[in-house]
């Protein structure tokens, strides 16, 4: 079941606010617990609260504090961006998105209108954050003065765009439509194959909720309501401003509309009452009193006297500064306006196919996972269960910023290792808060003789004396792992100072493959623009057999379980299906077997296909001219390279011309984990690094 929902739309003032609150309604009456958030408001000066906010807030009773259900203002989002702090707002965004997600069953996200902005920045901002909080995308357009050719380009436009970017748009509404232009829109659209998997309604023009009424006009304008109050539900479809002579003025009013006028003319007030009495008149809706003036008493009096009283506000404004605002003035449903919010439920419902899209949104799961979604899941499943990460290189400015990160967010305990007066002089220095943080320099451990000990009893038989021992446990790498063989931690991060080698060879002394497993190998979790595929073997085995490329088929689709990816096994040659021939292609159709023979000892579910071309795996179209009844082809999510050579070069490709974010290598086949680090990586890459050490570990204690 889905959990969520994005409402944007193709531009300011097309009715999204009406359709929010129809698919609210839907949702209430299908999902037990149902939230609504906004990633972006507007900016308010004068501390009011969001009216979508407070409308949703209140008309559905929701219980959630208002400051829980946006992450932050427009001002505040364009200072980050301008700042260059895109990644920092997008971080911000999704940690108040899973605040509200984890105590309800959905939460429906609608989309801003950035005042002033223009129309590509807005749908960039709101396609980038649709990705990230992976919703399906529910499109609001508007056909007000276009013809049905512009309507239709509008709408192609911004569809093709928003697909273009990745996201999943499951219908498309617009609004404001001519009924009788309703069906050719629906017609033509449809023909496009755009559309063939989206549901596509249209909403009538409707001047009740397109207009604002009198007590939307008295509060913009701060106004003292005279008289009427009981009529401020009256909707205002034109203003007059009456400056003129009596019998010019009487030609310029409609049915609806408000006469703003100074407060001294008494002739016009007087003239609006008797229009109001008039069966020849068409009826207005109300007065707006210009420059702080109000009638005398004896014009009150003849206004008491009337049967029908209509709203009569007075404002401090002059008349054309007042007739300005009104003209800008967008119309809202306001959360204490009860007969607006009824209207728009009731076209809503009348207009749009409810059990036909409640279907569509309640079983329409996005499969979009982007590089900021994916690295934000990695923080919370390893701060759901805390693990001990040991940093062997203490000394490095780039680990001690990460451990900060790290510590700040309350994702693992850290050990650092290395010279204590270095490190605690090099946090000085670096102005970071985390003095109270672990750090054990390894020939002053208590555990140093112990760990002697116990490395000359595993490795004795190999030569190596017990001072061989005491030489080699000074190493932090080896002192490191030794503490994740003992007990004392739970994984290890090292790299950014030392070479793979130096990293991983006390691994494969100390704590050894597991059993089955005859070889270590390794991962890259390639985050792409919409989803995250595994890489393997791309850092460690030059040219595996058949046997040892099955076996890191096994543990890759393991690995891929663990972070939580559906595992479809690609085992990649230069040749799909039974077309090819070789020593290489032969190698690794021998290296399918095996591993499906070893999925069955092991009773385990798995997807596999191989040998099989890199297009045909992950391309649908290439796949289907090549393999159309695989379970794998042009869906699959764990790519096994047939030897070092490729698949190295592949992810550096993948890497560098996509933009692709590349997390690893993650070692696999290890009896506890430990983690190489590349010697130029950043802190974001330690962090990242250090939380899939720490579920690494989760998943070895079966906490997964």
């Amino acid at each position: 079941m889905s959990k969520n929902l994005f409402v944007t739309s193709t531009e300011p003032r097309s009715g999204k606010s009406l359709v929010s609150l129809g698919l609210m309604e839907l949702l209430i009456r299908n999902i037990n617990r149902v939230a609504f958030f906004r990633p972006l408001i507007l900016s308010n000066t004068k501390g009011k609260k969001n009216n979508d906010i407070d409308l949703f807030a209140t008309h559905f009773n929701l219980n959630i504090p208002y400051e829980k259900m946006y992450a932050y203002t427009t001002t505040e989002a364009n200072s980050m961006i301008a700042a260059g702090r895109n990644e920092e707002l997008l971080e911000g965004i999704l940690n108040k998105y899973n605040e509200i997600e984890k105590d309800h069953d959905f939460v429906l996200c609608e989309g801003t209108e950035f005042e002033g902005s223009s129309a590509s920045f807005e749908f960039d901002i709101n396609s980038e954050i649709s990705n990230n909080l992976g919703c399906p995308v529910l499109l609001v357009g508007k056909a007000d003065n276009k013809n049905i050719d512009e309507t239709i380009r509008s709408i192609n436009m911004y569809n093709e765009s928003f697909i273009e970017e990745g996201c999943n748009v499951i219908a498309t509404i617009i609004n404001r439509v001519s009924p009788e232009h309703s069906d050719r829109i629906i017609t033509s659209l449809k023909k496009d194959k755009m559309y063939k998997n989206q549901l596509v309604y249209t909403i009538p023009d409707n001047k009740t909720l397109g207009n604002p009424t009198m007590g939307e006009i008295a509060r913009l304008l701060n106004a003292k309501v005279l008289y009427g109050e009981e009529q401020l539900g009256n909707n205002v479809y034109s203003y007059a401003i009456a400056a003129m002579q009596l019998r010019h003025f009487l030609d310029r009013v409609h049915y609806g509309t408000l006469i703003i006028t100074p407060g001294d003319r008494a002739d016009i007030i007087v003239a609006c009452m008797s229009i109001i009495s008039s069966t020849a008149m068409p009826y207005i809706s109300g007065i707006v009193l210009t420059g702080g003036l109000e009638p005398e008493n004896s014009v009150r009096k003849l206004i008491e006297g009337y049967d029908q009283i209509i709203p009569v506000l007075s404002v401090k404004e002059d008349t054309f500064p007042a007739a300005k605002k009104i003209s800008d003035m967008h119309s809202v449903i306001a959360p204490d306006d009860i007969r607006k919010i009824n209207h728009a439920l009731g076209v809503f419902e009348k207009n749009i196919d409810i059990d036909e899209l409640s279907e569509k949104i309640i079983k329409t799961q996005t499969e979009i996972i982007t590089p900021k979604m994916f690295e934000h899941r990695l923080i919370q499943k390893a701060k759901a269960h805390k693990q001990h990460i040991i940093l062997p290189e203490g000394e490095d400015q780039r680990i001690l910023q990460a451990t900060e990160a790290l510590l700040r967010r309350d994702v693992v305990d850290i050990t650092l290792l290395g010279n204590k007066r270095k490190i605690k002089d090099k946090i000085t220095q670096l102005g970071l808060n985390i003095e109270n943080t672990n750090i054990i320099d390894p020939q002053n451990s208590e555990y140093f003789d112990d760990y002697v000990k116990t490395y000359f009893e595993l490795r004795g038989r190999k030569g190596i004396t017990i001072d061989n021992a005491g030489d080699i446990m000074a190493d932090v790498n080896f002192f490191a792992t030794m503490m994740i063989y003992k007990g004392h931690a739970d994984g290890m991060v090292s790299g950014a100072r030392h070479t793979t080698g130096n990293t991983i060879r006390p691994a494969f002394q100390i704590i050894k493959t597991k059993p089955g497993c005859s070889i270590v190998s390794s991962v890259f979790l390639m985050c792409l623009k919409d989803r995250v595929l595994v890489y393997g073997d791309c850092a460690i085995n030059p040219n595996p057999d058949s046997r040892q490329l099955a076996e890191i088929a096994i543990a890759s689709a393991i690995t891929a379980e663990i972070f939580g990816i559906d595992p479809k096994v690609a085992m990649l040659s230069y040749s799909t299906g039974e077309s090819g021939k070789g020593e290489d292609v032969d190698n690794v159709r021998s290296a399918v077997a095996i591993a499906r023979d070893i999925a069955e000892e092991k009773h385990m579910k798995l997807i596999l296909e191989g040998p099989i071309q890199y297009d045909a795996a992950v391309d649908s179209k290439v796949a289907e001219a090549k393999m159309p009844d695989s379970k794998v082809a042009g869906n699959a999510t764990v790519l096994i390279f047939p030897d070092l050579n490729t698949g190295n070069n592949t992810y550096k490709a993948v890497q560098r011309s996509s933009g692709a974010v590349a997390i690893g290598p993650v070692l696999q086949g290890l009896n506890k984990p430990v983690n190489d680090l590349s010697r130029g990586c950043l802190v974001t890459d330690i962090v990242n690094t250090v939380a899939i050490t720490a579920i690494q570990a989760q998943a070895e204690k079966g906490l997964l």
